[in-house]
């Protein structure tokens, strides 16, 4: 690695990410059944038909994983949990969720590691779906029973807390474009779950504030967009896709405000009276934390609304075919804090690459992972050296795991997993990271 901790501030924390769904194995511990086990059943929506059941076995390994995580010096684990093994029924509370848990706060906790939690990261139980899901309003006090009853049991031992990751992902990807689970296409659908995937993060943030618990946080994940030419039509098209993208939930949750060149085709289908659910939508957080990995260029397109494409670039690609644009990151820290947040601390909580690793003689060879997070590093750095508040860095992913609609194609991890044995392999990145950080 090219940096160490002394190229950083005192107080900068480094972290991994990874969430529930994709590692713990949803068969096990009493967990109920959510949407992504209903979409990965249905043919077509995920690569061979592949889905969570197991995924790699984290339920059963979580003290080998964190004991991976303690090794490699990392301060954080951003984990998240499930509200179907929290309540199976999204609405009930389940003994064994809330233990396993319990369990694993405590093992963070014994091994120094600063538990980081994110209470939704898209395993909506299908109990809620089955009731609208996130298009009915009523999911932000499903949402905010959750949060209290699982906060009530672990809160108290939380260093920080997200309410719900990617709300891009929970709305737009899953009820416009039909990649994600629930699988719609349907605009009237997106444009309430737009809107109440925000109104549920509010909810939850005051749920935990009534606990008494701090260092609460809002997660969104942006891509920086840029027009496919020079063109009016492409820079116009690339504004919407910005809008649609990164200033909707930025701007909902920090201005109580949504984009008008958005509004101008949503608001129409917007939930009823939906104006005055930004008081509790733009409660105060403490931080605000970027999942970012890639840019897309923009142009027009025919058809309906939003009536825009994206144009495959120029530049090296990932596994996910994702250009590799840093300086993409180093613009959403300086813009948000410039437009949005100002002194609130930032905090990079996702950025990571997939790559086709494998092992050899025993090991995994990964150059291409350490530049790419070598590249982003230097551009949280350059943001640091011009005032912007950015107070940590968290890799996406500990682990290789079920990445969702590709199944388990694509391998983010720092640890090669062996998905026949669940064998654990530390790949050259991680030996890597360990040794900048212990430096």
């Amino acid at each position: 690695m090219k940096y160490t901790r002394k190229d950083f501030p005192d107080d900068f924390l480094f972290g991994v990410a990874t969430s529930s769904y994709q590692i713990e194995g949803h068969s096990f511990g009493g967990a109920g059944r959510t949407h992504w086990d209903d979409f990965s059943a249905t043919p077509g929506n995920v690569k061979n038909a592949e889905n969570g059941a197991i995924a790699v076995d984290h339920y059963h390994r979580y003290e080998q994983d964190l004991d991976l995580v303690a090794a490699a010096g990392l301060d954080c684990y951003r984990f998240s949990t499930s509200w179907a093994r929290v309540m199976p029924d999204g609405k009930t509370a389940n003994p064994e969720g809330l233990d396993f848990y319990d369990r694993l706060t405590d093992a963070m906790l014994e091994r120094g590691i600063k538990p980081c939690a994110t209470l939704y990261h898209w395993e909506l139980p299908s109990a809620l779906a089955d009731l609208g899901g996130w298009r009915n309003r009523d999911i932000a006090s499903w949402f905010g029973d959750y949060t209290q009853t699982l906060m009530s049991r672990i809160g108290d031992r939380m260093y920080s807390v997200a309410p719900i990751n990617e709300p891009w992902c929970v709305a737009w990807l899953s009820h416009f474009m039909g990649y994600h689970a629930p699988g719609l296409r349907d605009i009237r659908a997106t444009a309430r779950a737009m809107h109440h995937v925000l109104l549920a993060h509010g909810t939850a943030i005051q749920t935990m504030r009534d606990l008494g618990m701090d260092n609460l946080g809002a997660v969104f994940n942006l891509e920086w967009a840029t027009p496919a030419d020079g063109s009016p039509e492409a820079q116009g098209k690339a504004a919407l896709y910005d809008s649609i993208y990164n200033h909707w939930y930025l701007s909902g949750v920090f201005k109580g405000a949504y984009p008008a060149n958005v509004l101008e085709e949503l608001e129409p289908h917007m939930p009823q009276n939906w104006q005055d659910d930004f008081p509790t939508i733009t409660t105060p957080v403490d931080w605000c934390g970027l999942n970012y990995y890639t840019r897309k260029l923009i142009g027009p397109d025919a058809g309906p609304w939003p009536a825009l494409k994206e144009i495959e670039g120029p530049l090296p690609k990932t596994l996910m075919g994702w250009e590799i644009y840093p300086e993409g990151l180093y613009n959403f820290l300086t813009r948000t804090a410039r437009d949005y947040t100002g002194d609130l601390p930032l905090i990079v909580t996702e950025n990571g690459l997939a790559s086709p690793d494998v092992i050899e003689n025993g090991n995994v060879d990964d150059p291409q992972r350490i530049a790419y997070l070598n590249a982003h590093m230097d551009k949280v750095r350059k943001a640091i050296a011009e005032g912007v508040p950015v107070k940590g860095y968290y890799i996406w992913s500990l682990l290789d795991n079920y990445e969702w609609a590709c199944g388990y194609e694509q391998r983010f991890g720092l640890v090669h997993v062996n998905f026949d044995t669940l064998e654990r392999t530390p790949k050259a990145s991680y030996h890597a990271l360990a040794n900048s950080l212990r430096r």
